[in-house]
């Protein structure tokens, strides 16, 4: 499906912004933009729990980005949150809270993908090179690293350090002192040194700062020519001076400098610390500029969904060669569990856009429900579900992760493991069709299932599937004589029916 206007919100640990843009011949151009400084992360609390207070300023401005968003579709929006409701304990019932005042659901993203996007976002607003690229940006609880040539990110990194934890840590009364900033400094570079050596071998030729941070340290730095003359962007030897300055000044509000916005004031310090340290460990004098960034990146990525271009589903096509999964039996599999979540669900009524989430779903997880045999066949959709849970996977978000792993878990053995999911989740109708999919297939044989018919009951599920194919199988008849047994316990009815003519 085609949309004339896109957007994306990022909900960062520092400010939250708004890009609504409008596509024209696969270029995404703004038609408007909002931000706001909710500084999340300054919520985090000794517990790694949200106060009420940043909980309250994280709502507001959701609620006035609603506004602006009445009236999209839902396909249309993709609202991303970053490092804080990472690590946030109470990160899921404010999550909540939050979609109700957004409007649209939320996706907590992990720290590579963040990255990714990131580099999306900010290859789409540079002049194209044959060069490799090095692009950072210090958000306001992690910094991400990724060194890409052209389209492509070839390293992609998330550190735990950003502009708002480290001046509540070092500067948290603002105030500005040697022993401090050396002790920011130290402590970002001894993060970037985990990555220094791995990102020297592979080599970059301009390197990129981007987002919030990089862009108020370059108008500083611009403003009042503490760079090298005809020098734009960000210089070692213009860092060193804004650093002199700032001791000499102790408060970034007393600098005698323009470009200083007061928004900014409370997470330069941390910022300027983390950027020095940047330098000096990967060795570069100067870094320049770049406008786009993550929910630049969020944009273009969500083009490339309505393009056919999804990356998730070239995640799941790269974890199938790469834990050596049968494509085959995948897609037979696939193909008979969307037939059986189709019928499950043909008498509820849902809009187009969630019946067609929920199929990829099951898509996805039949694709990759074998993951786990790479690693052994006893307990394989352990192993498959702790891999969906962990491993860094492109296009997905935490939260696809989680179901994805779910499904995995629950397409085999007992479902004690899911006695807290509510009866009407969508969920399992999604596991009954993956189970008695990969029960249909386990003779991996192409052609072999039958055609089969499911429905909801009041107070459980059928099949129907062909006498005479149960008694050609007796096996597979077994099996889900046991797979009745097995919902029995989990207080659903599932019935076999056998249709003879």
């Amino acid at each position: 499906m085609e949309y004339e206007s896109i957007a994306a919100v990022d909900l960062g640990s520092n400010s939250f912004r708004l890009e609504v843009g409008r596509v024209v011949d696969d270029q995404i151009y703004t038609l408007d933009s909002l931000k706001e400084s909710v500084r999340l992360a300054s919520g985090l609390q000794a517990d790694k729990s949200l106060d009420r207070a940043s909980q309250d300023r994280a709502l507001g401005a959701l609620s006035r980005f609603g506004e602006r968003l009445r009236g999209l579709p839902g396909e249309a929006v993709r609202a991303v949150a970053t490092n804080a409701l990472r690590v946030a304990k109470n990160a899921t019932p404010f999550l909540r809270e939050a979609e109700a005042a957004l409007g649209f659901p939320i996706e907590i993203i992990a720290g590579r993908e963040e990255a990714r996007l990131i580099y999306i976002g900010a290859v789409h607003s540079l002049p194209a090179t044959d060069t490799q690229r090095l692009v950072f940006d210090i958000g306001g609880g992690s910094t991400e690293f990724i060194i890409g040539h052209g389209m492509k990110p070839l390293c992609l990194e998330s550190l735990f350090m950003g502009c708002v934890s480290y001046s509540l840590r070092y500067f948290p009364d603002g105030v500005i002192e040697r022993k401090r900033l050396q002790e920011a400094q130290m402590a970002a570079a001894k993060e970037v040194s985990l990555i220094a050596h791995a990102y020297q071998k592979t080599g970059w030729g301009e390197a990129i700062g981007s987002s919030g941070t990089a862009k108020a340290i370059a108008e500083i730095l611009e403003q009042n020519e503490l760079n090298p003359v005809g020098v734009t962007g960000i210089t070692r030897q213009g860092l060193d001076r804004l650093c002199a300055l700032m001791l000499r000044h102790k408060r970034m509000e007393a600098l005698p400098l323009q470009g200083i916005k007061s928004d900014r004031i409370p997470v330069l310090p941390g910022g300027i610390a983390i950027m020095s340290a940047i330098l000096d460990t990967l060795g570069m004098d100067h870094v320049t500029y770049a406008d786009g960034a993550l929910r630049l990146g969020v944009l273009y990525d969500l083009l490339g969904r309505f393009h056919h271009h999804d990356m998730r589903m070239a995640t799941v096509k790269q974890f199938q060669r790469r834990y050596q999964i049968e494509s085959g039996q995948a897609g037979r599999v696939a193909e008979t569990a969307t037939a059986i979540f189709r019928d499950l669900m043909g008498l509820k009524l849902r809009k187009t856009e969630e019946l067609e989430r929920d199929l990829q779903f099951i898509d996805w997880a039949a694709s990759l429900h074998e993951v786990g045999l790479s690693i052994a066949h006893t307990g394989y959709h352990k192993h498959g579900a702790y891999i969906l849970s962990y491993a860094d996977m492109p296009g997905f978000s935490k939260m696809d992760q989680a179901r994805l792993a779910l499904l995995v878990l629950c397409h085999r053995g007992k479902l004690n493991k899911v006695d807290s999911l509510n009866r009407e989740d969508v969920a399992w109708r999604q596991i009954m069709a993956l189970r008695l999919a990969a029960i249909l297939h386990r003779a991996r044989l192409e052609g072999n299932a039958p055609v089969v018919q499911a429905k909801e009951t009041v107070n459980g599920f059928t099949l129907q599937l062909p006498g005479v194919w149960l008694d050609e199988n007796p096996m597979t008849a077994a099996a889900l004589q046991d797979e009745s047994d097995i919902w029995d316990e989990a207080g659903f009815r599932l019935r076999i029916r056998a249709i003879r003519k």
